[in-house]
């Protein structure tokens, strides 16, 4: 297992259930890019621990529930690189929602900490969670 691989192990077996153990992984000045976000009305970056920490502590208060499903992690040849494909789904909250989602996660560590996320994920299944409207989407 290299060392981005087994952070994103990590990431995955501590962000819900350990929340306080997954920020002890995280780099202070992380990066974490969604590219899919800003059609649900959310940043498409989030730069630094407090970003990152206002939009885990949105999510983790909107999802009850929430659990990682079939789990594949890949190293890549570059010992701080790595990528995982996985499912999760959770109960939104405010609409009584079950939200079913497939990922993709890139993640780059440095000094043993997680450094760059990149995740991709479906926006229409989240919207449709969330019964949020997508720009350009509304008839």
């Amino acid at each position: 297992m290299t060392i981005a691989s087994n952070l994103l192990h990590r990431h995955i077996q501590t962000f819900v259930e350990d929340n306080a153990q997954w920020q002890a992984l995280i780099a202070d000045d992380l990066l974490w890019e969604l590219p899919y976000a800003p059609s649900l009305g959310h940043p498409a970056r989030l730069t630094g621990r407090q970003e990152v920490m206002n939009h885990v502590t949105w999510f983790l208060g909107a999802v009850e529930n929430f659990r990682f499903l079939d789990v594949k992690v890949y190293p890549f040849a570059d010992s701080e690189a790595a990528v995982a494909e996985f499912g999760a789904e959770g109960l939104i909250k405010s609409t009584g929602r079950i939200y079913v989602q497939n990922y993709v996660l890139f993640l780059r560590a440095a000094g043993g900490k997680i450094t760059f996320l990149r995740e991709y994920f479906d926006p229409v299944r989240a919207a449709k969670a969330l019964d949020a409207p997508i720009p350009g989407l509304e008839t």
